[in-house]
């Protein structure tokens, strides 16, 4: 009996292992593996500058050292690009990142405890589970295009309502603002409104929270006069529909509360005809005031980009990735880039400055989507107009990448120009970096200097210098920038020269003006800009030009 009830045990442990795994395993197990996200995906968090993790940006595609024009634009015969990379003329929005689709099923490497927790069929994570095998696992479908990085919040601004209001009554009533509130995160501040030929003539202050610190910062001023930048009331771009009015944007650092109030001025006849501007009536303000906040997005990463992301199509070589900063050069390597028989090449080779080092604008982020395609140019460069950027004082040279997002976005998405105004920008580091797309070296049609874009660029140092000595690194840069721009056309920094007007508060359109060949913008235009500090350092800037360039 006992060798019998052995010999049935056998048999029966025989025919168990005999079942197919289909039938031994519950049906609910069988591919029933939930999936589950670790973390953040490669496509929303990029490690930021000291560890931080925040969205992914693509890193715009450089106005190249060289950039060509698109097919139907003139291309300038002068001076070829540095470098030789090619600008696309417009960058098609990307997939999204390389790898940012993940096989469902493949294994990946451990999460960091607490980041999350698997529950299987079998029970809690722990339990024994089989993955699939890596070839099994099918990609995910390819991601929707990326948005540009970076936002603006547009806020309407409502009839002010304070003590101030109330106690003059009615000829307070035209004031207009936000009282003190919650926004999502922002960097840079300005106002519009509808029409762009409508001047504000008042007062705008802001008060802004930083997100480290929860602490609210005191009262703020504007710039309101910015009518005197933008492009020619003749051109294409100062004809565009988009066009709005709009104040200088002003960079306040990371916050996420504001609180804005704008006050007209009384009207001059009316407060000389009252002897004080208290109690007097006054101008009007123009109409769809809208507060602007610019969250710049943040800091690219390495190779990351629209180009960087794009594969080739089967068979094709990979175009080479633009640059992040255009190197610097000596003065022989400087005039061994200029080719035979180029506009002012002959003339320029006694006298040119070696090209300093230039950030390009891949290297500060400039999100090529943003701006309008194409480039336009004018014909050669005969005088630099330099402004400040009015955006204050209060940001480190490690945020100047981030500032320039930020204006580059307020001058196209708010202001509705097509690209960023100024051909260059420097910091208060003396860090150069490439402004308005079209190339680095090549006459690039600017909207710096109302009424003087023509034949001429725009240099913005980052700050306001009014009452604030400008840094001895950005005069510096400014006369190195200056020395190999004008050098290139063949032109004297000490010299004069003469733009026609195309039109503006201070010169009627088509009366011929004589420059400084190193101007101010206050030269073409009633405005403060570049700020009085700024504009006592333009003699200095002009000197040292011509001493880069070899003149005595």
């Amino acid at each position: 009996m006992r060798a019998n009830l052995v010999s049935s045990i056998a048999v029966s442990c025989a025919a168990v292992l005999a079942l197919p795994l289909s039938l031994a395993t519950p049906a609910s197990a069988t591919g029933a593996f939930p999936t589950a996200s670790y973390g953040t995906s490669a496509a929303s968090a990029v490690p930021e500058p000291g560890g931080s993790a925040g969205p992914a940006k693509p890193a715009a595609s450089a106005g190249p050292a060289g950039g060509a024009a698109p097919a139907g634009s003139a291309e300038p015969g002068g001076v070829a690009e540095p470098g030789g990379s090619v600008e696309p003329a417009g960058v098609a929005a990307p997939a999204g990142p390389a790898g940012s689709a993940k096989p469902a099923a493949s294994a990946g490497p451990a999460e960091p405890a607490g980041s999350a927790e698997l529950v299987g069929p079998t029970g809690p994570a722990g339990a024994a589970a089989v993955a699939e095998p890596a070839a099994s696992a099918k990609p995910a479908a390819p991601a929707a295009p990326a948005e540009p990085a970076g936002s603006t919040q547009s806020l309407p601004l409502e009839p002010l309502a304070g003590p101030r209001e109330r106690a003059l009554g009615s000829a307070a009533a035209a004031g207009r603002g936000l009282a003190r509130r919650d926004v999502r995160p922002f960097s840079l501040v300005g106002v519009v409104w509808d029409d762009v030929h409508a001047a504000l003539r008042g007062t705008v202050e802001v008060r802004t929270r930083g997100t480290g610190d929860g602490v609210w910062s005191d009262w703020q001023a504007v710039e309101t006069h910015n009518d005197e930048h933008g492009a020619d009331p003749e051109s294409a771009e100062g004809h565009s529909r988009a066009l709005r009015g709009s104040t200088a944007p002003l960079w306040v650092g990371d916050s996420d509360g504001v609180e804005i109030r704008v006050r007209p001025e009384a009207r001059p006849e009316v407060r000389k005809a009252a002897g004080t501007a208290e109690g007097a009536a006054p101008a009007p303000l123009p109409a769809g005031l809208r507060l602007e906040l610019v969250d710049p997005g943040p800091e690219p990463a390495a190779g990351d980009g629209p180009e960087a992301r794009a594969l080739p199509a089967a068979g094709t070589p990979a175009a080479p990735a633009a640059p992040l900063a255009l190197p610097a050069l000596t003065r022989e390597q400087t005039l061994a880039t200029l080719p035979a028989g180029s506009a002012g090449s002959a003339a320029a080779k006694p006298y040119i400055g070696p090209r300093p080092r230039i950030i390009t604008r891949k290297g500060w982020g400039a999100d090529e989507r943003l701006r309008e395609k194409g480039f336009v140019y004018t014909k050669t460069i005969k005088a630099v107009f330099v402004h400040h950027s009015a955006t204050g004082n209060r940001y480190t040279c490690r945020q100047a990448p981030s500032v320039l997002r930020g204006i580059y976005r307020y001058h196209v998405k708010s202001s509705g120009w097509r690209d960023f105004g100024y051909n260059f920008a420097v910091d208060k580091c003396g860090n150069i970096y490439e402004g308005r797309a079209g190339g680095v070296s090549k006459p690039v049609m600017g909207a710096h200097t109302l009424g003087f874009n023509t034949d001429s660029m725009g240099i913005a140092v980052l700050g306001s210098y009014g009452g604030t000595t400008p840094p001895a690194a950005a005069v510096t840069a400014v006369a190195r920038l200056t020395a190999w721009k004008l050098g290139l056309y063949g032109v004297n920094p000490q010299a004069k020269t003469y733009l026609t007007s195309g039109g503006g508060n201070l010169y009627k359109k088509g009366r011929k003006v004589r420059f400084n060949v190193i101007a101010g913008h206050r030269d073409g235009f009633a405005t403060e800009c570049p700020g009085a500090r700024l504009y006592g350092k333009l003699g200095t800037a002009r000197s040292a030009s011509a001493k880069y360039q070899g003149r005595r």
